[in-house]
């Protein structure tokens, strides 16, 4: 097995273990498993390490700690808050945006992230399997004018690397297809994940490839993630990073400066911050959107303009991610309109 499969085989899954690594009250233990029993808790022990000990508020731990917080409705917050299940075309496909379409290649990730949108996605009636790819494929053959697919799910490097090179197979028969787009939080979780096998399938590919990674704060771009993110680069992927904006954890412009200029040092360039999508279970990291204005407006006047990244927020039906503007200042998320 390589060694990245067993890391994540060990991932850490059991409330209880992650409080007693982290030094943490045991009294966050029941709304702990409460909120698990939701949604399960998943985090790589790599990524554990890199937490502080004894600190309930360490901005990595809030992302991957069940709160009792995502067991209170809330009015908005809804299962499905993007519109994904609209938009799949067939199981595994799910398509948006003209010229570009989504492979839902699995519902696995390497950690759950507490925000996640795709919390309550049923993904056994919508992931891309083997059995599903052919159907897939034909799919994608009949949309006119499609000339980029993105690997996502869940995330595409959860998944073994033959898997991807049996998926990527089936793409090349796809003449029009100019692009391949990678969403992926692996490789800042679990950097090991980057390996040889994994830079060879990407070295063969015959489409340039953008890798979009998902960092929400510096402190997680330690040397490992350095390491693994040069040599995506070197292999010849494009480097984009998605953060979300949550409460708590990355919303003051200190926190956004330092990690744009953190990611450029890596080879990364900030792409999107997105409002929260208001999935059930997660009102707990919304910001709102003047307090994310303003924070873009600062950020803005701190760092060259190639370090900022755009502030988006996913609005369903519309044509394109939406960027929140002049037009959208002061108004709830889901209300922002295009400048």
């Amino acid at each position: 097995m390589e060694p990245w499969r067993r890391e994540l085989a060990e991932a850490v899954t059991d409330p209880a273990e992650l409080l007693r690594l982290l030094d943490l009250d045991p009294a966050l233990l029941p709304a702990a498993r409460q909120a698990a029993a939701l949604f399960g808790l998943k985090v790589p022990r790599g990524f554990v390490a890199r937490m502080r000990r004894g600190d309930p508020r360490d901005p990595l731990l809030l992302q991957v700690l069940p709160l009792g917080a995502e067991t209170v409705a809330q009015p908005g917050y809804r299962s499905d808050p993007v519109g994904d299940l609209a938009a799949l075309r067939a199981p595994g496909v799910l398509a948006k945006y003209r010229g570009r379409a989504l492979l839902m290649t699995t519902g696995g990730c390497a950690v759950n992230c507490r925000y996640c949108f795709r919390r309550e996605f049923p993904y056994a009636a919508g992931a891309l399997t083997p059995a599903r790819l052919d159907a897939a494929m034909a799919e994608l053959a009949a949309m006119p004018g499609l000339e980029e697919v993105i690997l996502s799910g869940g995330d595409p490097l959860a998944l073994p690397t033959a898997r991807l090179a049996r998926i990527t197979a089936a793409l090349a028969r796809l003449e029009e297809l100019r692009r391949l787009r990678i969403h992926t939080r692996t490789p800042v979780v679990l950097p090991s994940r980057v390996d040889e096998l994994l830079l060879k399938w990407l070295e063969g590919l015959r489409w340039p490839v953008v890798v979009v990674v998902h960092v929400n704060h510096p402190r997680e771009l330690d040397d490992d993630v350095r390491a693994a993110l040069r040599r995506l680069a070197d292999a010849g992927a494009t480097l984009l990073n998605q953060a979300v904006l949550l409460r708590g954890i990355n919303d003051d412009v200190d926190t956004l400066a330092a990690l744009s200029g953190e990611l450029f040092a890596a080879g990364v360039l900030p792409y999107y911050l997105h409002l929260l999508d208001r999935a059930r279970g997660t009102a707990h990291f919304d910001t709102g959107a003047s307090h994310a204005l303003a924070l873009h407006d600062a950020l803005a006047a701190r760092l060259p303009g190639y370090l900022v990244p755009r502030l988006v927020q996913e609005v369903e039906g519309a044509p394109s991610k939406t960027p929140v503007g002049a037009g959208g200042r002061g108004s709830p998320p889901g209300t922002a309109v295009l400048e």
